[in-house]
């Protein structure tokens, strides 16, 4: 990294200039402060008393300390033009204190050696593969007894983790933001070090451990990320060197709807640090994609379309986007943004944001409140159920059921359907997860949605793993993990997802009934899917079919395995020459309420 790289916003490696960092001659410590009026180094081999740095080149502090050591704690006594002395933590820091202490920590990141080569180069960005994320909060997923803050450290987690996702079919974990903030209840989304993973759960060589046991285990794990806004701790980036550094200085756009500060696109020093930030995770830990938060709030002033877009924000997004694609071709750069903002999965040169994926926040909403309907009053909302397919190949969508549906009042999934009792809410949620696994579009969910969790997420709370002991509950984790399995055993349902020859509907007019059916094709195979969202059951249905053909049942949501009233039925079912409305052939079928059918259609001979 140059200096003319990092202040016109073109470095992705700025962690490699400034921070700690150990050499022959002891350590050496930089940090930008260029409205300091002058900055020491405090520090464990100081008793604190502070060394003089000396100022570099265009704002850079330095200062290379043999008495320092590894593991030692530091901070940087930065006094401003006006006087002012603050104390803070190091911007690019490896490692923090735990909170409420907030020193940096000297690391030697190179202590610590992969032995992934065999993923990383199989690995792929995974546009015509199955995706299943499970999105893991990890001082909740489990919890550690013999630990005063119950949590246990990214080691410890990684072998209850793997068995976990490989048991119930996940192909990657997400991880809620795991870069160091102060308060638990933030979630990790109020960060104050980009580049210190929280010391919560340990040290930055234990998370390595974690993402190295998961690739060796066929599993790939992907980060949350929070390029839009930070912490206004007064020790972390807040007025910095006694200037609005990294923040806008006014406080109509400094200050976030979060009470957080928004970074200072405009400024080529922000976007050095945060493009650098994003590409430290995938560089030093090996991550195999970033999940980005609050897109729209860099889309637009204030996350607002009707403050207009934030230019120096798109050029942002799209700068990091291209530089990062270029660094790491195989990882995956993930959107979560609730605007309708035109490509956001586009290339950068076709004047696109560049992400590989957007999360769709339309269907997660659109389908949500239809399940909160009682069935009577669906036939009015029939089209919300449609109406996804309508946009679907604008982008490349990830279908989320995530942390921020389960929290604040919401309710948890299962919760949300219409009904009083268990039976009616556990029927709607397995239906609901057939139509999910079957629709185009990668798949993510938070913990606890696999076992229908009752009880919204706490983040001082474990799973209500013991739910599993309840039969409702233990046949949803089996179904949940039927779909997921034959969600990746079958081509038709997730190669092509993106090609709109490879989705059809087949009934699409049906209100009444609460019926929607379509086949979904791929290499050669075709999977039909009938959902009957109503609490009626409807006998002798009649459904239009493309071509002759058998229909062989792969699940039904129905079924006594997963807690339903059907006993299972693998007959293979054969067309009629009859026509159905625009189709020349047609099947019969018995649509249980409140159910979600897959079958693999073959063509007939005896036509």
């Amino acid at each position: 990294m140059t200096m003319r790289e990092f202040l016109s916003g073109q470095a992705f490696d700025c962690y490699t200039h400034f921070g700690a960092h150990p050499t022959r001659d002891g350590v050496r410590f930089r940090v930008y402060a260029p409205g300091a009026r002058f900055v020491q180094l405090i520090g464990e081999c100081n008793h604190w008393q502070g060394e003089e740095m000396y100022r570099e080149e265009q704002g850079c502090w330095t200062v290379t300390l043999p008495q320092a050591w590894v593991g030692m704690l530091y901070k940087y006594k930065i006094t401003g033009q006006d006087g002012s002395v603050v104390d803070h933590s190091d911007p690019f820091g490896f490692s923090t204190q735990l909170r409420p202490e907030s020193a940096s920590v000297v690391c030697d990141l190179s202590r610590f050696s992969f032995s992934d080569e065999e993923w990383m180069q199989k690995r792929e960005k995974n546009y015509n593969r199955p995706v299943s994320i499970y999105e893991v909060h990890l001082g909740s997923f489990a919890q550690n007894p013999d630990d005063p803050n119950g949590w246990y450290s990214y080691e410890a987690l990684a072998p209850k983790l793997i068995a976990h996702c490989k048991e119930h079919g996940f192909t990657h974990l997400e991880l809620l933001p795991i870069s160091e903030h102060p308060s638990d209840n933030s979630w990790g989304y109020q960060t104050t070090g980009f580049f210190a993973p929280t010391s919560r759960y340990g040290t930055p060589t234990q998370l390595m451990s974690l993402v190295n046991q998961c690739h060796q285990h066929g599993i790939g794990v992907i980060t949350d990320f929070v390029p839009v806004h930070f912490a206004i701790d007064a020790y972390s980036l807040h007025r910095f060197d006694g200037t609005p550094l990294y923040e806008y200085p006014d406080e109509d756009t400094g200050y976030s709807q979060w009470g957080s500060h928004n970074f200072n696109f405009g400024k080529g020093e922000v976007r050095s640090l945060l493009q650098s930030a994003a590409n430290y995770w995938l560089d030093v830990y090996h991550f195999d994609g970033i999940r980005m938060d609050a897109i729209c709030n860099a889309i637009y002033w204030l996350g607002d379309s009707r403050r207009g877009v934030n230019q120096r924000g798109v050029e942002f997004i799209q700068q990091m986007n291209l530089g990062l694609n270029r660094l790491h071709p195989t990882c995956m750069l993930m959107a979560e943004d609730s605007s309708d903002f035109l490509k956001v999965t586009a290339p950068v040169e076709y004047d696109g944001l560049g992400f590989d994926y957007k999360w769709d926040m339309g269907w997660m909403n659109d389908t949500l409140n239809y399940f909160k309907l009682e069935p009577l009053a669906r036939k009015y909302h029939y089209h919300d159920i449609t109406f996804s397919m309508q946009y679907f190949y604008s982008e490349l969508f990830l279908l989320p059921f995530s942390h921020d549906e389960v929290v604040h009042g919401k309710a948890t999934i299962v919760q949300k359907m219409w009904g009083d009792n268990y039976e009616q809410k556990f029927a709607q949620c397995r239906a609901l997860y057939g139509y999910m696994f079957a629709h185009p579009g990668k798949k993510l969910n938070f913990m606890g949605n696999e076992i229908a969790q009752f009880r919204e997420w706490d983040e001082t709370k474990e799973q209500d793993w013991d739910l599993l002991s309840y039969p409702m509950h233990d046949g949803f984790l089996h179904y949940f993990t039927r779909l997921n399995q034959l969600y990746q055993q079958l081509p038709a349902l997730y190669d092509g997802e993106y090609n709109s020859a490879c989705f059809r509907w087949l009934e699409v007019d049906a209100p009444d009934q609460s019926v929607f059916a379509f086949r979904r094709s791929a290499q050669g195979q075709t999977v039909v899917v009938v959902l009957n969202f109503c609490d009626v059951p409807w006998s002798k249905f009649r459904l239009g079919l493309e071509e002759a053909c058998t229909l062989t049942p792969l699940i039904s949501s129905d079924w006594t395995c997963w807690g339903g009233e059907s006993p299972e039925d693998t007959r293979v079912l054969k067309s009629e020459p009859i026509p159905q409305k625009e189709w020349e052939h047609s099947v019969v079928l018995d649509l249980p309420p409140f159910s979600a059918q897959w079958f693999l259609v073959q063509p007939r001979e005896d036509k």
